[in-house]
């Protein structure tokens, strides 16, 4: 297969408040949320100006790429969409129509399976090319990656790097808890050929990071960020829930790692820096928070590598057993049925 360009596919978020509410409307576009809901979660966008780190850090991200593959050989332009936000996925593979390209590699910021992680990125490019029409380059998406090294290592040097910030002589009763976006259930254990790939590439990423920063201290893996009807079960226990089932237990000091997560933005900073922070002051627990991959130079050659086992057929790099695929099977992490309108 020939490929004749790169594209960076991302979540999107706001970058000045009066983007904020439009942005979000399009996150939850056909569920029927209304304004008043999305108004609560504007507040914390606007806790920080009403800017999402996210477009920063893939502007960064991309940079840090671009040098990489020209230190490397691979002679790949690249380009950046995302689902939600500007620049549109549709608007660039527009430009990238234009530009000639006909076949490209996108990597996702989404290092695991499952519906929103992984399908849905499938879906956007289905309908940005769609959108585009005819000569519409086909963008053939990475494989997952929770068990690289170049994802794995960056993040047990970040537990080690937080641990080191907390009382040596309480490491006893230290322990480490793995973050993750929670997921309506339904989702996270949907009866496709795939069912359950979010939760256990999680658990399998949660083993590997603790091998390899804190063989010693026990450890859990919990959720975050939370939305969506009530009435609807999402994978539990919250992060903040925890923490304060482990103070009951004799717990004095925390490490949460947001494993989940390829950069810190908008989530990880408000549910864990300001959230989950303040919850552990509460309960009188040390805490200290692990940074994620960002621009961290492993995680910048995992991506480079990921291409080049396209380019040139290399055998997948893994530190894990569970199987990866460059292409998914058929039907794989379909979507939970919705509920009706949320009130």
């Amino acid at each position: 297969m020939v490929y004749d360009a790169f594209v960076l596919l991302s979540f999107g978020g706001p970058e000045k408040p009066d983007d904020v509410m439009p942005f979000l409307r399009n996150v939850v576009r056909g569920r029927g949320v209304p304004d008043e809901r999305l108004a609560e979660v504007r507040e914390h966008y606007m806790h920080f100006g009403g800017v999402s780190p996210i477009n920063q850090q893939c502007r960064d991200l991309l940079a840090a790429v671009d040098t990489e593959f020209a230190a490397h050989g691979i002679g790949l332009p690249t380009y950046w969409g995302n689902r939600n936000w500007h620049p549109m996925l549709a608007d660039i593979v527009a430009r990238m129509r234009d530009d000639g390209v006909e076949h490209a590699l996108g990597f996702a910021t989404s290092a695991y399976g499952g519906y929103s992680s992984c399908r849905q990125y499938w879906e956007d490019i289905a309908a940005a090319r769609k959108h585009v029409g005819p000569k519409a380059p086909v963008i053939s998406k990475l494989r997952q990656f929770h068990d690289h090294p170049g994802f794995v290592e960056p993040h047990a040097e970040a537990v080690r790097a937080a641990l080191a910030t907390l009382d040596p002589a309480r490491r006893g009763t230290t322990r480490i808890v793995f973050t993750a976006h929670s997921v309506p259930i339904g989702m996270a254990r949907n009866a496709g050929p795939t069912g359950g790939r979010y939760t256990a590439q999680l658990e399998e990423t949660a083993r590997l990071v603790h091998e390899r920063a804190a063989g010693d201290l026990g450890y859990d893996l919990v959720w975050q960020s939370r939305s969506g009807p009530p009435q609807v079960p999402w994978l539990e226990p919250d992060v903040n829930d925890h923490l304060a089932a482990l103070a009951e237990k004799g717990i004095t000091d925390v490490v949460v790692s947001p494993i989940g997560f390829v950069s810190d933005h908008l989530e990880v900073i408000w549910d864990l820096d300001n959230e989950a922070k303040d919850t552990a002051s509460r309960l009188g627990l040390g805490y200290a928070r692990a940074a994620t991959p960002g621009v961290h130079p492993k995680f910048v050659s995992m991506v480079r590598e990921l291409v080049e086992e396209r380019l040139h057929d290399h055998r997948h790099t893994t530190l894990g057993t569970l199987p990866t695929w460059d292409v998914c099977p058929a039907n794989c992490c379909p979507p939970a049925k919705r509920p009706g309108a949320v009130q």
